[in-house]
């Protein structure tokens, strides 16, 4: 309830930056961005504990290996948006889902922040290429950096694995953070050429 009145407070406060930040979108746009966020969720719920069948034995969360899968989202928001931003609105819709349905993965208020950080590096990283989610490079990258992100903010808040079992959980993020980001760019590309999106 106290989570719920703070987001009453600041929307009030910050309404005219939020107002100014969503009318960047078109009504379209915001439905895809939306559209993902939910897929990413539902996608994950079904993935993670696939994968801990795999990752289990070595010590590795499942959710290293299916970042890659669930981030793909994130990065496939920027790429048929073409906008600054789509990652980080695409990501605080998955925070405020998983902490009002109670999904796989929530950890109370901590989810909205743990969330919207791994849509913030996808930012970072489009801002330091000077790309929008426009070829294979920025897209791979954008999703490394979301699945490193996020492999180190639940490694930080939750597990405290020792250096070795972390460092290979660090590599397995980034290898499979920028298939995901790949494949989103592929998405993209025939999405693109299918007339889905222009």
């Amino acid at each position: 309830m106290d989570m719920l009145l703070y987001f009453i407070v600041f929307y009030e406060k910050e309404q005219p930056m939020i107002k100014k930040f969503i009318s960047r979108f078109t009504v379209f746009e915001l439905m895809i961005i939306t559209l993902f966020a939910a897929m990413g969720i539902a996608v994950k719920s079904v993935i993670t504990p696939l994968t801990h069948i795999l990752t289990g034995p070595l010590y590795i969360p499942g959710g290293v290996v299916a970042g890659g899968i669930y981030m793909l989202f994130l990065v496939l928001a920027v790429a048929l948006t073409g906008k600054r931003g789509a990652a980080i609105f695409c990501s605080f819709c998955q925070g405020i889902m998983v902490l009002i349905l109670g999904a796989g993965g929530s950890h109370g208020a901590l989810s909205v922040v743990s969330y919207t950080l791994t849509g913030l590096s996808v930012e970072i990283i489009m801002l330091i290429l000077r790309h929008e989610g426009c070829c294979l490079l920025c897209c791979f990258f954008s999703g490394m950096a979301a699945n490193l992100t996020g492999t180190m903010i639940v490694n930080v808040a939750f597990f405290e694995m020792p250096a070795i079992p972390l460092a290979l959980s660090l590599a397995v993020a980034a290898l499979s953070g920028g298939f995901g980001g790949a494949l989103a760019w592929e998405f993209a590309k025939q999405l693109k050429k299918l007339g889905v999106i222009k």
